[in-house]
């Protein structure tokens, strides 16, 4: 009986390795894996975005009723790590890795009955196949997204060439180009724990492939590229009756695209930011309009924190201050305004923080003492501190004005 499992292994095992020779994908091992084992099987990425399937719909209602599919369709793999209880059978999350680097995850589905001993050593040789696949294909898509990387890049720096050059060679990506749309910028937000170059960029790189997924599941001529500390993705603009782009259906458009990004933030996802740009109908305009972006996303962090989403259109004076190129000519201005108050020491800020808090309140000193907890005449000699480095700013409104806009360009340039 032993012999007759093991070489019914062997073939399995056999099968799959020749199935890759032969230039097989991911969707046949699958295929192979689930008509030899009874189970249905799908192969995500490791934060279980599905990649490829040899599954049924009554796998996927199995899934769905245990809750194992988060609102975007991601599959749940870390609540599968290992075998969980799914009706009167089982489901198994099974790790691809090849080198020490984590691939992907085999997911197993068997409704009724478990996965003996002999299916759970199947399911490795599976994925050991799997695993030099996988490692085969990222090899050939690192050549081809920096390729599509680096020519995204000649775009924005207006060096692709001829338009009708740029819109030719784009199509061979299968990039469609000739449309409305606005540029975004996506970037993975700090992390409070310092990671190894080699953390970081695995965390890259699933983020990466998690936009390449959505968009195509959106619209297969979306083009989306890494950019190494940012993922940038040119999403099309819905038109109104009158061709005109719909503002209202972009924003839905971008809201659903973020949150499919994102997902429930499960299987080790990380929280991001992102900009986007105002809509461009030209190429010409793609330069100023990742640059608008790169500053939503910039400029949206610091001032709502992590996880935001930033139109450009939406930053008010910020925009303003974005559009002007020279920031060393901001800083100059900032300090010529602000003095001592914009040097980069904790008495500094905490003097910022009062002067903010006055402005908000239009100088309503009492007002401006209860938000910040002090005593009124603590906020006195505050204020008189203040007038005694900036100028009478209390009562000269001018002054006033060049001192809230010195803040915000602080606020901008860091």
């Amino acid at each position: 009986m032993q012999k007759l499992i093991t070489a019914r292994i062997d073939a399995l095992h056999q099968g799959l390795t020749q199935l890759v020779l032969d230039g097989g994908d991911l969707d046949q091992i699958a295929a192979r894996v689930a008509e030899a084992l009874d189970v249905g099987i799908l192969v995500t990425s490791t934060d279980g975005r599905e990649r490829a399937a040899a599954a049924t719909a009554w796998h996927r209602t199995l899934l769905d009723e245990a809750d194992l599919v988060d609102p975007t369709g991601r599959i749940r793999v870390e609540r599968a790590k290992g075998s969980l209880a799914l009706a009167d059978g089982e489901v198994r999350s099974t790790a691809i890795a090849a080198g020490g680097t984590d691939l992907a995850r085999l997911v197993s589905i068997r409704p009724a009955g478990v996965l003996d001993a002999a299916d759970l050593q199947a399911l490795e040789r599976a994925a050991t196949v799997a695993a030099l696949l996988i490692t085969r294909e990222q090899a050939v898509q690192a050549v081809e997204n920096k390729y599509r990387g680096d020519f995204l890049r000649d775009i924005f720096l207006g060096r692709a060439g001829p338009v009708e050059f740029v819109l030719e060679h784009a199509e061979t990506f299968g990039w469609v180009l000739a449309r409305p749309m606005v540029v975004l910028a996506a970037e993975i937000d700090p992390d409070e724990t310092p990671v190894s170059s080699r953390v970081s960029r695995a965390w890259q790189e699933r983020f990466s492939a998690a936009w390449s997924q959505v968009c195509r599941g959106r619209d297969p001529g979306i083009p989306s590229a890494d950019f190494s500390s940012e993922v940038v993705t040119l999403l099309p603009a819905p038109l109104d009756a009158d061709g005109e782009p719909d503002v209202p259906a972009l924003r839905a458009a971008v809201s659903e695209t973020v949150s499919a990004v994102a997902g429930d933030r499960g299987g080790g996802r990380r929280p991001f930011s992102v900009g986007i740009s105002r809509v461009v109908t030209d190429l010409a305009d793609l330069p100023a309009a990742y640059n608008q972006a790169g500053r939503a996303v910039r400029v949206g962090r610091r001032m709502n924190g992590g996880r935001s989403t930033t139109w450009f259109d939406d930053l008010g004076l910020h925009r303003l201050i974005a559009l002007v190129t020279d920031e060393e000519e901001l800083r100059a201005f900032a300090h010529d305004v602000l003095g001592e108050l914009a040097s980069d020491t904790e008495e500094a800020a905490d003097l910022r923080a009062t002067l903010q808090h006055l402005l908000d309140t239009n100088v309503n000193v009492a007002e401006a003492a209860r938000l910040q907890f002090f005593h009124y005449n603590t906020m006195r000699y505050r204020v008189g501190k203040l007038e005694r480095i900036l100028g009478p700013f209390t009562s000269n409104p001018h002054l006033r004005l060049n001192v809230a806009v010195a803040l915000q360009v602080l606020e901008v340039t860091g």
